[in-house]
């Protein structure tokens, strides 16, 4: 399946401090996109996976399910951790939920984990139709380009797969009631005006997180795709600060210079 342009994965060696980023459902690697080399400039090593079925069709997506979207995520800290000293998550949204997973599942391969509207959780209840409506209707609506920002575009898909949605719902199951795992360091940017993920979601990763340290920040000119909204500049400004507290120094890899030679980037 032809992958569309904009959904492109996105990565870079950097220095010792790695950082995974995982976009959210039906998105793409476009929405961590300006995040990930602002990540790159400061010296990371950045991973942004393209996450299966996603950057293609609705139709293809429909054919994947949760566990393959945390495989991916899952590799790319492997090839991370063979690299980098350190490594930090960050999610969006359904990647959000992804990113929690992995802090459970390899508590001592990641030591801090920065969240962005994350989804774990939802009071609509017209959910509660998926499990049977999926197999009568395979789409419903699309819920991307939630951006204040006029002329912004996230280049996720204008279609909700049902059956991915479907699974996407099993995922916070497995996620939700493991919270208490999750003992890294956390910081939970959320939007006031969010119109795809209600307010349930921070609270449920706020109070259920063992994490000694658990920062929250209201965004208030931002909706859910906050990294590409006008709050852009504060959450990379804020994960710095955030990054270099709980990852350590933030230091540009050598650059390798004409003739052999090495020069700090």
């Amino acid at each position: 399946m032809p992958l569309a342009p904009s959904a492109a994965p996105f990565a870079v060696d950097g220095g010792g401090v790695g950082v995974l980023l995982s976009h959210g459902f039906t998105g793409s690697p476009a929405s961590l996109r300006p995040f990930a080399e602002h990540l790159a400039q400061l010296g990371c090593s950045v991973r942004v996976p393209l996450l299966p079925g996603h950057g293609t069709t609705w139709q293809e997506m429909n054919r994947t399910r949760w566990p393959d979207w945390y495989a991916e995520l899952d590799h790319h800290l492997d090839q991370l951790r063979r690299r980098c000293s350190r490594v930090a998550v960050v999610g969006l949204s359904m990647g959000g939920c992804l990113a929690l997973r992995l802090a459970q599942q390899r508590p001592d391969d990641i030591c801090a984990v920065v969240l962005v509207n994350p989804s774990v959780a939802s009071s609509d209840h017209r959910l509660l139709a998926v499990p049977v409506l999926r197999f009568a209707v395979a789409s419903i609506a699309g819920i991307g380009n939630d951006i204040k920002k006029p002329d912004v575009v996230e280049h996720g898909y204008d279609r909700t797969p049902l059956h991915a949605l479907h699974s996407m719902t099993r995922l916070w199951r497995d996620v939700g009631p493991r919270l208490g795992d999750v003992h890294q360091p956390l910081l939970l940017f959320r939007s006031r005006e969010d119109h795809v993920v209600d307010p349930s979601s921070a609270r449920l990763v706020l109070t259920g997180v063992s994490s000694a340290v658990r920062d929250e920040v209201a965004l208030s000119d931002s909706w859910h795709v906050a990294t590409l909204d006008y709050d852009a500049p504060r959450i990379f400004a804020r994960t710095e600060a955030f990054l270099r507290e709980h990852a350590g120094p933030l230091e540009p890899a050598p650059v390798r210079a004409p003739g052999g030679g090495h020069r700090a980037g």
